[in-house]
């Protein structure tokens, strides 16, 4: 799985860390540090979370 963040749209909530902080690294004000990477095995429950969690819809999966 690969999770892709618009970082245009990130607005900085931070509720993607509170669903994964080793998956979704933020910087030091709450915004995401990477557009794209691939979601580690064993934490696609997190990251489904954490998209669902975004209030800004910034965050996409693919398979």
């Amino acid at each position: 799985m690969q999770a892709h963040i618009d970082l245009n749209r990130c607005s900085g909530h931070a509720r993607c860390a509170a669903a994964d902080e080793e998956v979704f690294q933020l910087d030091d004000v709450g915004y995401a540090l990477r557009a794209e990477f691939d979601v580690p095995s064993g934490a696609e429950q997190a990251a489904r979370l954490a998209a669902a969690s975004c209030p800004e819809r910034a965050i996409t999966l693919t398979d």
